[in-house]
């Protein structure tokens, strides 16, 4: 599985935001809370859904599935507009990504994600940046079916 590697342009988000962890993982609730409110954003670039984290500095080198992050459940906007109550504003910063396609069922994801750090990152040109992590939901996105589709965003700066 090898990825393409692409520079993104800077991207403003609207969405919901919540502290979690891994072992504290509120997920879906963000979701349930983010979906019937979606249509309230105005100014909505595309369809595509975006699930972002912001990790602390360093996360990745002290790795502990007790530490927290904040995660977004977002889409993108062309520029500034009203933000609906309990939503907030992301400016998603331009940067060099390595960009994987994912196929499979949302539960199994975290297979992908091992890889990624576990074996294509220590054996790439590349370190973890510190910028938001993200997937990329369109058209083929389909949740938990086996045919599911995504785009997983991992920023990525030369070692």
């Amino acid at each position: 599985m090898n990825p393409r590697i692409e520079t993104l342009q800077e991207k403003k988000l609207v969405g919901k935001r919540m502290q979690m962890s891994f072992t504290n993982n509120h997920t879906k609730a963000l979701w349930q809370g983010f979906m019937p409110m979606k249509g309230e954003i105005m100014n909505s670039r595309g369809h595509e859904l975006y699930s972002l984290e912001v990790y602390p500095p360093l996360y990745f080198n002290k790795f502990n599935p007790d530490t927290p992050f904040g995660k977004w459940a977002a889409i993108e906007v062309t520029g500034p507009g009203i933000i609906p109550e309990g939503m907030e504003a992301l400016l998603l910063p331009a940067g060099l990504y390595a960009v994987f396609l994912y196929k499979g069922r949302a539960s199994e994801a975290f297979r992908t994600y091992r890889y990624i750090f576990e074996t294509w990152m220590p054996g790439s040109i590349y370190e973890t940046d510190d910028r938001p992590h993200f997937a990329v939901m369109g058209e083929k996105y389909r949740h938990d079916e086996p045919d599911s589709e995504e785009e997983i965003w991992i920023p990525i700066r030369p070692k």
